[in-house]
Protein backbone atom coordinates (compact mmCIF):
# COMPACT_ATOMS: atom_id res chain seq x y z
CA UNK A 1 0.00 0.00 0.00
CA UNK A 2 1.46 3.86 -0.70
CA UNK A 3 -0.52 5.02 2.23
CA UNK A 4 0.17 8.70 3.65
CA UNK A 5 2.01 8.76 -0.04
CA UNK A 6 2.70 11.89 -2.54
CA UNK A 7 0.62 11.53 -5.13
CA UNK A 8 2.91 12.37 -7.63
CA UNK A 9 5.11 8.98 -6.07
CA UNK A 10 1.90 6.74 -6.91
CA UNK A 11 2.11 4.69 -10.59
CA UNK A 12 -1.36 5.26 -12.43
CA UNK A 13 -2.14 3.43 -15.35
CA UNK A 14 -5.22 4.72 -17.63
CA UNK A 15 -7.34 2.98 -19.64
CA UNK A 16 -9.96 4.58 -21.84
CA UNK A 17 -11.48 5.58 -25.38
CA UNK A 18 -14.38 8.18 -25.75
CA UNK A 19 -14.71 12.02 -24.95
CA UNK A 20 -16.02 11.08 -21.51
CA UNK A 21 -13.05 9.33 -20.82
CA UNK A 22 -10.50 12.49 -21.59
CA UNK A 23 -12.40 14.78 -19.10
CA UNK A 24 -10.95 12.26 -16.00
CA UNK A 25 -7.77 11.78 -18.03
CA UNK A 26 -7.09 15.80 -17.82
CA UNK A 27 -7.89 16.03 -14.61
CA UNK A 28 -5.45 13.48 -13.14
CA UNK A 29 -2.55 14.96 -15.80
CA UNK A 30 -3.31 18.64 -14.73
CA UNK A 31 -3.63 17.97 -11.01
CA UNK A 32 0.16 16.63 -11.21
CA UNK A 33 -0.73 12.75 -10.86
CA UNK A 34 1.69 10.22 -11.90
CA UNK A 35 0.23 8.76 -15.25
CA UNK A 36 2.88 6.28 -16.32
CA UNK A 37 0.56 4.89 -19.03
CA UNK A 38 -2.84 4.84 -21.06
CA UNK A 39 -4.58 2.12 -22.72
CA UNK A 40 -7.03 2.93 -25.48
CA UNK A 41 -8.88 1.25 -27.99
CA UNK A 42 -6.55 0.70 -31.66
CA UNK A 43 -6.94 3.38 -34.05
CA UNK A 44 -9.97 2.40 -36.42
CA UNK A 45 -10.92 3.80 -39.78
CA UNK A 46 -13.66 6.35 -40.26
CA UNK A 47 -15.07 9.09 -42.68
CA UNK A 48 -15.56 9.01 -46.50
CA UNK A 49 -11.89 8.18 -47.24
CA UNK A 50 -11.93 5.49 -44.38
CA UNK A 51 -8.57 7.27 -42.93
CA UNK A 52 -7.75 6.03 -39.40
CA UNK A 53 -8.61 8.03 -36.53
CA UNK A 54 -7.60 7.98 -32.99
CA UNK A 55 -9.90 8.07 -29.96
CA UNK A 56 -10.05 11.03 -28.54
CA UNK A 57 -8.24 9.34 -24.88
CA UNK A 58 -5.20 8.76 -27.64
CA UNK A 59 -5.39 11.95 -28.97
CA UNK A 60 -5.26 13.50 -25.46
CA UNK A 61 -2.85 11.48 -24.37
CA UNK A 62 -0.29 12.02 -26.98
CA UNK A 63 -0.72 15.62 -26.65
CA UNK A 64 0.70 15.41 -22.91
CA UNK A 65 3.45 12.72 -23.65
CA UNK A 66 2.06 9.94 -22.61
CA UNK A 67 2.75 6.37 -23.27
CA UNK A 68 0.09 4.77 -25.05
CA UNK A 69 -0.60 0.97 -25.57
CA UNK A 70 -3.25 0.20 -27.99
CA UNK A 71 -3.72 -3.70 -27.79
CA UNK A 72 -5.56 -5.59 -29.97
CA UNK A 73 -6.51 -8.40 -27.74
CA UNK A 74 -6.14 -7.87 -23.87
CA UNK A 75 -5.04 -11.67 -22.97
CA UNK A 76 -1.87 -11.07 -25.24
CA UNK A 77 1.40 -12.14 -23.85
CA UNK A 78 3.37 -9.13 -25.16
CA UNK A 79 0.38 -6.48 -23.88
CA UNK A 80 0.90 -8.80 -20.33
CA UNK A 81 4.10 -8.04 -20.00
CA UNK A 82 4.43 -4.08 -21.21
CA UNK A 83 1.50 -3.83 -18.47
CA UNK A 84 4.35 -6.09 -15.68
CA UNK A 85 7.08 -3.06 -17.18
CA UNK A 86 4.66 -0.57 -16.49
CA UNK A 87 4.90 -1.21 -12.66
CA UNK A 88 2.00 -0.06 -11.87
CA UNK A 89 0.08 0.65 -8.36
CA UNK A 90 -3.28 1.49 -9.61
CA UNK A 91 -5.69 1.13 -12.74
CA UNK A 92 -8.39 3.64 -13.49
CA UNK A 93 -10.66 2.62 -16.18
CA UNK A 94 -13.09 5.02 -17.63
CA UNK A 95 -15.56 4.31 -20.39
CA UNK A 96 -13.15 1.41 -22.08
CA UNK A 97 -14.32 -2.76 -22.59
CA UNK A 98 -14.19 -4.98 -20.38
CA UNK A 99 -11.03 -6.52 -18.62
CA UNK A 100 -10.23 -9.66 -18.21
CA UNK A 101 -8.60 -10.81 -14.44
CA UNK A 102 -5.29 -11.12 -15.29
CA UNK A 103 -5.38 -7.29 -16.21
CA UNK A 104 -7.56 -5.67 -13.66
CA UNK A 105 -5.73 -7.96 -11.02
CA UNK A 106 -2.01 -7.09 -11.46
CA UNK A 107 -1.94 -3.57 -9.34
CA UNK A 108 -1.57 -3.93 -5.77
CA UNK A 109 -4.09 -1.02 -4.93
CA UNK A 110 -6.63 -2.68 -7.31
CA UNK A 111 -8.23 -1.10 -10.61
CA UNK A 112 -11.23 0.51 -10.16
CA UNK A 113 -13.96 1.95 -12.55
CA UNK A 114 -16.00 5.47 -13.29
CA UNK A 115 -19.56 4.44 -14.19
CA UNK A 116 -22.12 6.83 -15.27
CA UNK A 117 -25.03 5.65 -12.80
CA UNK A 118 -25.52 5.70 -9.29
CA UNK A 119 -24.41 1.41 -9.30
CA UNK A 120 -26.13 -1.01 -9.05
CA UNK A 121 -28.97 0.61 -11.09
CA UNK A 122 -28.31 0.77 -14.69
CA UNK A 123 -25.30 -1.50 -15.41
CA UNK A 124 -24.05 -1.84 -18.81
CA UNK A 125 -23.14 0.13 -22.11
CA UNK A 126 -25.65 3.10 -22.02
CA UNK A 127 -26.88 4.00 -18.55
CA UNK A 128 -27.10 7.60 -19.51
CA UNK A 129 -29.34 6.84 -21.97
CA UNK A 130 -31.46 4.56 -20.26
CA UNK A 131 -32.12 6.85 -17.24
CA UNK A 132 -33.47 8.99 -19.45
CA UNK A 133 -35.57 6.93 -21.48
CA UNK A 134 -36.96 5.78 -18.44
CA UNK A 135 -37.87 9.12 -16.98
CA UNK A 136 -35.73 9.14 -14.23
CA UNK A 137 -35.38 12.48 -11.80
CA UNK A 138 -31.88 11.16 -10.49
CA UNK A 139 -29.02 9.66 -11.85
CA UNK A 140 -25.11 10.27 -11.48
CA UNK A 141 -21.72 8.67 -11.30
CA UNK A 142 -20.01 5.59 -8.98
CA UNK A 143 -16.73 3.90 -8.89
CA UNK A 144 -15.78 0.84 -7.96
CA UNK A 145 -13.32 -1.48 -7.95
CA UNK A 146 -13.72 -4.40 -10.75
CA UNK A 147 -14.39 -7.65 -10.36
CA UNK A 148 -15.34 -10.97 -12.83
CA UNK A 149 -18.81 -9.80 -13.60
CA UNK A 150 -19.26 -6.38 -14.96
CA UNK A 151 -20.36 -3.21 -12.99
CA UNK A 152 -20.52 -5.70 -9.88
CA UNK A 153 -17.56 -4.60 -7.85
CA UNK A 154 -17.67 -2.86 -4.44
CA UNK A 155 -18.78 0.78 -4.18
CA UNK A 156 -16.18 3.36 -3.75
CA UNK A 157 -17.92 6.70 -3.76
CA UNK A 158 -21.37 7.94 -5.87
CA UNK A 159 -21.88 11.03 -6.76
CA UNK A 160 -25.86 11.88 -7.69
CA UNK A 161 -27.38 14.68 -9.85
CA UNK A 162 -30.90 15.59 -11.01
CA UNK A 163 -31.99 15.08 -14.53
CA UNK A 164 -34.14 18.06 -15.76
CA UNK A 165 -37.17 17.67 -17.87
CA UNK A 166 -35.12 19.40 -20.32
CA UNK A 167 -32.04 17.54 -20.43
CA UNK A 168 -31.28 15.25 -23.21
CA UNK A 169 -28.08 12.41 -22.86
CA UNK A 170 -26.02 15.13 -24.59
CA UNK A 171 -25.77 17.64 -21.68
CA UNK A 172 -26.51 14.78 -19.41
CA UNK A 173 -23.14 13.17 -20.40
CA UNK A 174 -21.61 16.63 -20.23
CA UNK A 175 -22.76 17.16 -16.64
CA UNK A 176 -21.33 13.33 -15.92
CA UNK A 177 -18.91 13.78 -17.67
CA UNK A 178 -17.34 16.52 -15.49
CA UNK A 179 -18.35 14.97 -11.99
CA UNK A 180 -16.62 11.72 -12.96
CA UNK A 181 -13.72 13.53 -13.06
CA UNK A 182 -13.87 15.15 -9.71
CA UNK A 183 -14.49 11.67 -8.65
CA UNK A 184 -11.99 9.88 -9.82
CA UNK A 185 -9.50 12.23 -8.41
CA UNK A 186 -11.60 11.78 -4.99
CA UNK A 187 -11.66 8.55 -5.20
CA UNK A 188 -7.73 8.24 -6.03
CA UNK A 189 -6.80 10.35 -2.64
CA UNK A 190 -8.73 8.06 -0.86
CA UNK A 191 -7.09 4.98 -1.94
CA UNK A 192 -3.42 6.89 -0.96
CA UNK A 193 -4.78 7.79 2.13
CA UNK A 194 -6.41 4.53 2.79
CA UNK A 195 -9.63 6.14 3.88
CA UNK A 196 -11.63 3.60 1.29
CA UNK A 197 -14.38 1.40 2.83
CA UNK A 198 -15.72 0.43 -0.24
CA UNK A 199 -19.26 -1.56 -0.24
CA UNK A 200 -20.50 -4.99 -1.91
CA UNK A 201 -23.44 -3.86 -4.08
CA UNK A 202 -25.20 -6.78 -2.38
CA UNK A 203 -25.43 -4.40 1.05
CA UNK A 204 -27.54 -1.76 -0.60
CA UNK A 205 -30.99 -2.03 -0.26
CA UNK A 206 -32.00 -3.43 -3.74
CA UNK A 207 -33.75 -6.39 -4.97
CA UNK A 208 -31.58 -8.50 -7.86
CA UNK A 209 -34.92 -8.60 -9.72
CA UNK A 210 -35.60 -5.08 -9.87
CA UNK A 211 -32.65 -3.90 -11.29
CA UNK A 212 -32.68 -1.59 -13.98
CA UNK A 213 -30.17 -2.49 -16.86
CA UNK A 214 -28.59 -0.52 -19.41
CA UNK A 215 -27.65 -2.54 -21.96
CA UNK A 216 -26.44 -1.33 -25.16
CA UNK A 217 -28.86 0.54 -27.79
CA UNK A 218 -28.73 -0.95 -31.65
CA UNK A 219 -30.25 1.06 -34.21
CA UNK A 220 -33.20 -0.78 -34.20
CA UNK A 221 -33.88 0.31 -30.84
CA UNK A 222 -34.09 3.83 -31.68
CA UNK A 223 -37.42 3.54 -33.79
CA UNK A 224 -40.38 5.66 -32.43
CA UNK A 225 -43.52 4.07 -31.20
CA UNK A 226 -46.09 6.92 -31.70
CA UNK A 227 -49.19 4.27 -30.34
CA UNK A 228 -47.48 5.09 -26.95
CA UNK A 229 -47.94 7.78 -24.57
CA UNK A 230 -46.39 11.56 -25.16
CA UNK A 231 -44.22 11.42 -22.13
CA UNK A 232 -43.06 7.96 -22.85
CA UNK A 233 -42.13 9.23 -26.72
CA UNK A 234 -40.63 12.47 -25.36
CA UNK A 235 -38.30 10.68 -22.81
CA UNK A 236 -37.57 8.03 -25.45
CA UNK A 237 -36.21 11.37 -28.11
CA UNK A 238 -33.97 13.25 -25.47
CA UNK A 239 -32.57 9.90 -24.33
CA UNK A 240 -31.22 8.58 -28.09
CA UNK A 241 -30.29 12.40 -28.85
CA UNK A 242 -27.95 13.30 -30.08
CA UNK A 243 -26.96 9.52 -29.84
CA UNK A 244 -27.72 6.94 -31.42
CA UNK A 245 -31.17 9.04 -31.94
CA UNK A 246 -34.43 8.50 -32.57
CA UNK A 247 -36.48 7.78 -35.78
CA UNK A 248 -38.75 6.94 -37.65
CA UNK A 249 -40.06 6.59 -41.15
CA UNK A 250 -42.39 8.85 -43.01
CA UNK A 251 -44.61 7.44 -45.21
CA UNK A 252 -45.92 9.78 -48.03
CA UNK A 253 -47.02 9.74 -51.83
CA UNK A 254 -44.40 11.84 -52.73
CA UNK A 255 -41.49 10.08 -51.03
CA UNK A 256 -39.80 6.44 -51.31
CA UNK A 257 -41.94 4.75 -48.08
CA UNK A 258 -38.82 1.61 -47.80
CA UNK A 259 -36.92 3.05 -46.12
CA UNK A 260 -37.31 7.18 -46.02
CA UNK A 261 -36.24 7.75 -42.34
CA UNK A 262 -36.11 10.60 -40.22
CA UNK A 263 -34.14 11.30 -37.21
CA UNK A 264 -35.70 12.89 -34.55
CA UNK A 265 -33.20 15.30 -32.29
CA UNK A 266 -35.43 17.82 -30.44
CA UNK A 267 -39.33 17.74 -29.80
CA UNK A 268 -42.09 18.99 -27.18
CA UNK A 269 -45.37 17.72 -25.30
CA UNK A 270 -48.48 19.68 -26.94
CA UNK A 271 -51.32 19.30 -23.77
CA UNK A 272 -54.73 18.63 -24.82
CA UNK A 273 -56.60 15.61 -26.46
CA UNK A 274 -56.42 14.47 -29.62
CA UNK A 275 -58.65 11.81 -32.01
CA UNK A 276 -56.08 11.50 -34.67
CA UNK A 277 -54.20 7.91 -34.81
CA UNK A 278 -50.97 7.41 -33.99
CA UNK A 279 -48.59 8.96 -36.58
CA UNK A 280 -50.71 11.56 -37.70
CA UNK A 281 -49.08 14.32 -39.24
CA UNK A 282 -50.05 18.09 -38.41
CA UNK A 283 -48.59 21.02 -40.02
CA UNK A 284 -48.97 24.51 -41.53
CA UNK A 285 -45.74 23.21 -43.93
CA UNK A 286 -44.34 26.26 -42.56
CA UNK A 287 -43.21 26.70 -39.19
CA UNK A 288 -44.75 23.46 -37.47
CA UNK A 289 -44.87 19.96 -37.44
CA UNK A 290 -47.10 17.30 -34.98
CA UNK A 291 -47.46 14.29 -34.16
CA UNK A 292 -50.23 12.70 -32.71
CA UNK A 293 -49.58 10.05 -29.90
CA UNK A 294 -51.84 7.84 -28.15
CA UNK A 295 -53.09 10.61 -26.01
CA UNK A 296 -52.17 13.94 -27.27
CA UNK A 297 -49.21 15.35 -29.55
CA UNK A 298 -45.53 15.61 -30.06
CA UNK A 299 -44.37 18.69 -31.90
CA UNK A 300 -41.15 18.07 -33.74
CA UNK A 301 -38.56 20.89 -33.23
CA UNK A 302 -35.58 19.69 -34.73
CA UNK A 303 -34.76 16.60 -36.95
CA UNK A 304 -32.74 15.43 -40.08
CA UNK A 305 -33.49 14.06 -43.27
CA UNK A 306 -31.32 11.31 -45.05
CA UNK A 307 -28.57 12.64 -47.00
CA UNK A 308 -29.44 16.33 -44.91
CA UNK A 309 -28.07 18.18 -41.94
CA UNK A 310 -29.44 18.30 -38.87
CA UNK A 311 -32.29 21.11 -38.68
CA UNK A 312 -34.76 23.17 -37.50
CA UNK A 313 -38.50 22.47 -38.54
CA UNK A 314 -38.66 25.53 -40.10
CA UNK A 315 -35.63 24.85 -42.31
CA UNK A 316 -37.21 21.24 -43.24
CA UNK A 317 -40.88 22.49 -44.16
CA UNK A 318 -39.07 25.06 -46.43
CA UNK A 319 -37.86 22.25 -48.63
CA UNK A 320 -40.07 19.47 -47.67
CA UNK A 321 -43.98 19.70 -47.88
CA UNK A 322 -45.82 17.28 -46.20
CA UNK A 323 -49.08 16.14 -48.07
CA UNK A 324 -52.18 15.46 -46.50
CA UNK A 325 -51.90 11.94 -46.39
CA UNK A 326 -48.75 11.67 -45.09
CA UNK A 327 -47.93 10.24 -41.61
CA UNK A 328 -44.64 8.47 -39.60
CA UNK A 329 -45.08 4.98 -39.16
Amino acid sequence: MVMNNKKEDLRILFLGTPEFAVESLKALVENDYNVVGVVTMPDKPSGRGYKLQSSPVKKYALEKGLRVLQPENLKDPSFINELKALKVDLQIVVAFRMLPEIVWSMPPMGTFNLHSSLLPHYRGAAPINWAIINGEKETGVTTFFLSHEIDTGDIIYREKTSINDTDDAGSLHDRLMVMGAKLVLKTVDAIIEDTISAIPQEELEYDENCLKPAPKIMKDDCRINWADTSENIYNFIRGLSPYPTAWSKLQSNTQDETDYRIKVFKAEIQEGKYNSAPGTILTDNKTHLSVATSDSVISILELQAPGKKRMSIAEFLNGNKIDSKSRFI
